[in-house]
């Protein structure tokens, strides 16, 4: 088939790569416009724009899906299917109205759970054993269309939603591959999405990466790595914010009270509601990230330093 693929973030490379290594023809890819990114914000193409120029193919930037320009140079193309890998905007009629197989999207969860900008994000904070990702026919409800297909992925107790995306995104650029081939051969259906168990998935805030040590240790370890590394969770220290990086609950260290600090020769501990956890790298404000153990010498917590306060 003739695809024009769309698709943004380092996630959709493997996609996009398996696609191009396919027999089906990449007429042309469509992502994000060039934005600031790393450390020194310069303004560079996507992961994605950068693997299309690479290998030849046309890439379409739109400000908006909707512009003219755009329609009608998706139109002069004739694509059979758009497949979609995290885009990143939102998809009008009149353009999901143009390949005749319509726009497939390969999203990262087990739909209908967890719909949205954050599915593997969500999963982690939820405390999910189980995830996957599924391909689906797009409509103009969000993540709402008929699927595909799935693959399961299980959560590991350590895995942060950046471990799991990127073996989502291997695992789900083969399900996408595999979808358009049964497209292209009429032996695949796609099949309406259960109403039971729908889920919502909202993009994580800088505010909601927060992290509260009055809950109990369960909830900060999910949600610090749900929150590596994107948007990164943080807290504050001595009223500067301290970046945090995964940490492990530990059942066998001294209790403490939630926030309060312990160094000792075993490692640098932090109080929850229920047990401590042990911290792992931390970033201070304008500073390298670095083992907290590091950290602790340079700044000696006192008695009356607490995380969050």
């Amino acid at each position: 088939m003739k695809l024009v693929f769309a698709g943004t973030p380092e996630a959709a490379v493997p996609s996009l790569k398996t696609l191009l290594a396919s027999r089906h023809e990449v007429a042309a890819v469509v992502t994000r416009p060039d934005a600031r990114a790393g450390r020194g914000r310069k303004v560079v193409p996507s992961p994605v724009a950068q693997v299309a120029a690479e290998a030849g193919v046309e890439v379409l930037k739109p400000h908006k899906a909707a512009d003219p320009e755009f329609l009608a140079r998706l139109r002069a193309i004739a694509p059979d299917c758009c497949p979609v890998v995290a885009y990143g905007a939102l998809l009008r009629q009149e353009a999901l109205d143009i390949p005749a197989h319509g726009w497939v999207n390969l999203h990262f969860s087990l739909l209908p759970q967890w719909r949205g900008a954050a599915p593997v994000q969500h999963a982690l904070l939820h405390g999910d054993d189980l995830t996957g990702a599924a391909t689906f026919l797009i409509e103009p409800d969000l993540d709402s269309g008929p699927v595909f297909g799935t693959v399961v992925e299980p959560i590991g107790p350590h895995d942060t939603s950046g471990d799991l995306l990127a073996r989502l995104a291997e695992t789900g650029a083969g399900l996408l591959l595999r979808t358009l081939d049964g497209i292209e051969a009429g032996t695949l259906r796609p099949q309406p999405q259960s109403a039971d168990g729908v889920s919502f998935a909202p993009k994580l805030t800088s505010a909601d990466a927060e992290v509260d040590f009055t809950a109990p240790a369960m909830r900060v370890d999910r949600l610090i790595r749900a929150c590596t590394p994107a948007p990164g969770a943080w807290t504050t220290f001595r009223g500067e914010r301290l970046k945090l990086g995964p940490v492990r609950p530990r059942t066998d260290a001294d209790a403490l009270p939630p926030g309060a600090l312990a160094v000792t020769r075993a490692g640098v501990f932090a109080g929850t509601a229920t047990h401590p956890v042990e911290l792992g790298e931390v970033q201070p404000q304008g500073k390298r990230a670095m083992p907290a153990a590091d950290w602790a010498r340079g700044v000696r917590p006192a008695e009356a330093d607490v995380l969050g306060a």
